[in-house]
């Protein structure tokens, strides 16, 4: 197993091209947050926001629009019962992000197989919470795509079927054989499982213990891998490392994290590894 370092920030984070349009950075759609789990498609949308998409669409329950436009003017809106409409935005994105908020009742179901019926194979396509967790039970395939999963422990005891006592190294890449896909298995040392390697996170806080961090962490991701989407694995694995490194910066001065505090310091981190990537050692907001 692989120890994750800063090094891949500074591969992954470098000065944008002069000549750049926000279409040069990628579009993110993101599908979830039902009635009562809006903050988490939010939380999310708000993280590929500051990450540095250049078009951010999030597909939510009309009830969330309003929350979404006041916190987070950035991002497009639109209603995940919207059958059509989510399609084409689905199609359109260069990557997908689902699950966070949706839900496991029958009217998050019909969403999420609205989602994978209009993916493609030139995609990223991020597979969090709920969706995962109705992946597993319905025991639907995985959609065309460059898949991302990113389950706690629990989620990933649904999708894998291994216990989370008995989720070793060896099992878990056995069962991501079988997947064919990225696995974030977010844990204490959060682990990425790939087709190559095993990389584990060696920072973190318990800090982080918060609701809705999960979803930062999949919108993070979602925004790594379509701004820098010639570099997808790459970005996945910037994106885990930044979200802790921020977290770690914070929680030297509070005792708990909140989600959106390291997306909106992600910007300004962000510049900090662009300024910093010839250097090993790295000094965010010293």
């Amino acid at each position: 197993m692989e120890k994750l370092t800063d090094h891949i920030l500074h591969e992954v984070i470098t000065p944008r091209p002069k000549h750049s349009f926000k279409g040069t950075f990628g579009k993110v759609t993101l599908v979830g947050g039902n009635r009562n789990f809006g903050g988490a498609i939010i939380m999310a949308s708000t993280a590929a926001v500051c990450a540095g998409a250049g078009l951010v669409t999030t597909c939510t329950d009309q009830s969330n629009s309003g929350a979404l436009h006041a916190q987070l003017p950035e991002a497009m809106f639109a209603d995940f019962t919207n059958d059509n409409q989510v399609a084409s935005l689905v199609a359109g994105a260069t990557t997908v992000v689902v699950g966070p908020g949706l839900g496991d009742d029958a009217q998050s179901l019909h969403i999420l197989k609205n989602v994978f019926a209009h993916t493609n194979a030139q995609q990223n396509v991020v597979i969090d919470g709920s969706a995962i967790t109705l992946m597993a039970r319905e025991k639907l395939a995985a959609p065309a795509g460059n898949i991302i999963y990113t389950p706690h422990e629990m989620e990933w005891q649904r999708l894998s079927g291994i216990k989370i006592a008995d989720q070793t190294e060896e099992r878990n890449r056995a069962a991501r054989e079988k997947l064919n896909a990225i696995v974030v298995l977010k844990k204490h040392h959060t682990e990425i499982y790939t087709a190559k390697q095993v990389y584990q996170l060696t920072i973190g806080t318990p800090a982080q213990a918060v609701g809705g961090m999960g979803d930062t962490l999949a919108g993070m991701v979602g925004g790594f891998t379509a701004e820098f989407h010639q570099h997808s694995l790459k970005a996945v694995l910037a994106a885990v490392y930044a979200h802790s490194a921020i977290a770690e910066k914070i929680a030297e001065d509070q005792y708990i994290v909140l989600p959106h505090q390291i997306s909106r310091a992600l910007p300004t981190f962000m510049k900090k590894m662009e300024k910093a990537k010839d250097e090993h050692h790295i000094g965010f907001l010293d």
